[in-house]
C-alpha cells in the first residue's frame, strides 16, 4: 500500500472509531432531529442515514462525533437507559460503527470481483447453488423477524395510546367535578374540609 492510501486508510479508521450506529428509529427523524438529540452528549460532526432495504418503518443511522469519547459516552448511556428521539415508542438502539458499514470506505488492496455464470457441469455448481438457497433463507428470516419486532412495537404504541387517552379523560373528569362545585357538595355530605393546595 501506498504511503498516501496509508494515510488515507488511518484517517478511515479514526472516523470509523468516533462513529456510532443506531438503529430503531423511526423514518420521520430527520438530520437535525437527531443532531438536537445527540448534541447533548457532544459535537454531532455527521449524519448519513442508512435506508432500511427490508422495512420501510424503520431506518438506521451513522452519526459521527468529534472524539471517540462521546461516541463511547453515548453508546453507553443509551445502553443503561432507554432513549427516545421524536417520542418514539421504541427506544433507539447504539453501539459502535464497523468499517463494512461505510460505502464509502477506502480499499486496503485493489483485487477485482468478478462474477461470472457457472455452468451446471462445473464442480462447484451444487455448492454455489446452496449458497444461493441459503441466503434467500436468511433474507426472508430476517424479514419475518423484522416483521414481528414492528407488530410487538405497534402493540405497546397503541397500549401507551390507550393509556395516556385514559389518564387524560381521568384529569378532566376531576378538572370538571371541581370546577362545577361537585367536590364541595360531596365534601359538604360526607362532613369533610376539602384542603386547598
Amino acid at each position: 500500500m501506498e504511503p498516501s492510501a496509508e494515510a488515507e486508510y488511518a484517517a478511515f479508521q479514526e472516523k470509523v472509531k468516533r462513529t456510532i450506529y443506531l438503529d430503531n428509529l423511526s423514518h420521520q427523524v430527520t438530520k437535525a432531529v437527531l443532531e438536537n438529540a445527540l448534541n447533548q452528549f457532544g459535537n454531532v460532526m455527521n449524519v448519513q442515514f442508512i435506508p432500511a432495504y427490508f422495512m420501510s418503518s424503520i431506518c438506521a443511522a451513522l452519526v459521527e462525533m468529534e472524539s471517540i469519547k462521546q461516541a463511547e459516552e453515548i453508546i453507553r448511556d443509551v445502553g443503561e437507559s432507554p432513549f427516545m428521539i421524536s417520542g418514539m415508542p421504541r427506544p433507539v438502539r447504539a453501539q459502535k460503527a464497523q468499517m463494512e458499514m461505510f460505502d464509502d470506505r477506502p480499499k486496503k488492496s485493489h483485487k477485482r470481483i468478478v462474477c461470472h455464470w457457472m455452468d451446471p457441469s462445473h464442480p462447484n455448481f451444487e455448492v454455489a447453488k446452496k449458497f444461493k438457497n441459503l441466503t434467500k433463507k436468511h433474507a426472508a428470516e430476517a424479514s419475518f423477524l423484522m416483521e414481528q419486532q414492528l407488530a410487538e412495537e405497534e402493540k405497546l404504541h397503541n397500549q401507551q395510546a390507550e393509556t395516556l387517552k385514559a389518564n387524560y379523560k381521568k384529569y378532566e373528569l376531576i378538572d370538571g367535578a371541581q370546577n362545577d362545585g361537585t367536590v364541595k357538595r360531596l365534601a359538604a355530605c360526607y362532613n369533610t374540609k376539602l384542603m386547598d393546595g
